[in-house]
């Protein structure tokens, strides 16, 4: 089990780097929407306090109508500061447990960070989302929403996008917070994957971090994605903890279906 210190930070920062639209608190739960973007991470319950566990049943209820409202399913997201008894009321009632995830961390002066390309960051928001969406191969339509989270982002960020003659081969952000920095949105166009893309735009990403005084770098992957997985272990990154979804079984909503964009903006992509 980590220490709740660090997972607070990372928890912290996390909410900072990736804001969601509106954020409700009952009790120590943070109850995150955005009507403009189906993010699992700006449309979830996060409990924050292990000791938080009065009146859930009520509680889940309220969040339950706060998603209602905004034509969602209502999801949990678990870290190791979700209470034991907030999971085992959800294991009683049969919620299933779906992308776990792990929180990867790297000391940045003790990773190797040279090679690949040298990068100056994008300062135009909507072509970085363009060159996102390119490089995704994805429905344009995504673009208000992206670009209203990108512009609500308040820690500085840098914004990568690596080209080849074909377009757009690579897109990375990065968010500095005081002495951490945040990986989002890295993904790799799919036919150019295997050729290095990813580490590249990951190490011009934290050059631009620890040149801004971070740190410590952070990210996260899915369990699932052994190819990135991969990529970030041999880049020096390790496991700091892990979170997972919890949605009631009957629910059929934007998260069941699994678009693209429910959580490739928060994850790390399926790239070596």
């Amino acid at each position: 089990m980590p220490g709740f210190a660090i997972v607070r930070r990372l928890e912290a920062v996390g909410f900072r780097a990736w804001p969601a639209a509106n954020v409700h608190y009952d009790g120590s739960w943070a109850v995150r929407l955005t009507a403009s973007h189906p993010s699992k991470r700006l449309n979830s319950v996060n409990p924050l306090d292990p000791a938080d566990h009065r009146q859930v049943e009520e509680r889940i209820e309220r969040a339950a109508k706060r998603f209602r409202s905004y034509g969602r399913a209502l999801v949990f997201r678990q870290s190791p500061l979700a209470p034991l008894q907030l999971e085992a009321h959800l294991d009683a009632q049969g919620w299933r447990r779906f992308d776990e995830t792990a929180v990867l961390t790297a000391e940045l002066d003790r990773i190797d960070l040279e090679g690949g390309f040298d990068q100056i960051p994008l300062r135009d928001v909507g072509q970085y989302v363009d060159s996102s969406i390119a490089v995704r191969g994805v429905d344009p339509a995504i673009k208000p929403g992206l670009t209203e989270v990108l512009e609500s982002i308040r820690p500085p960020s840098a914004m990568f996008v690596l080209e080849d003659s074909a377009g757009p081969v690579a897109s990375a952000l990065c968010v500095h917070d005081n002495d951490m920095a945040g990986l989002f949105e890295v993904a790799v166009r799919e036919d150019a994957q295997g050729r290095g893309y990813a580490r590249s735009v990951v190490r011009a990403s934290l050059r631009w971090a620890r040149s801004q005084g971070a740190r410590l770098g952070w990210l996260q992957v899915e369990i699932a994605n052994r190819a990135a997985a991969s990529l970030y272990d041999r880049l020096g990154f390790s496991e700091a903890y892990r979170h997972a979804y919890r949605q009631k079984p009957e629910s059929r909503g934007w998260v069941g279906l699994r678009p693209w964009w429910a959580e490739k903006s928060c994850s790390s992509p399926p790239v070596r």
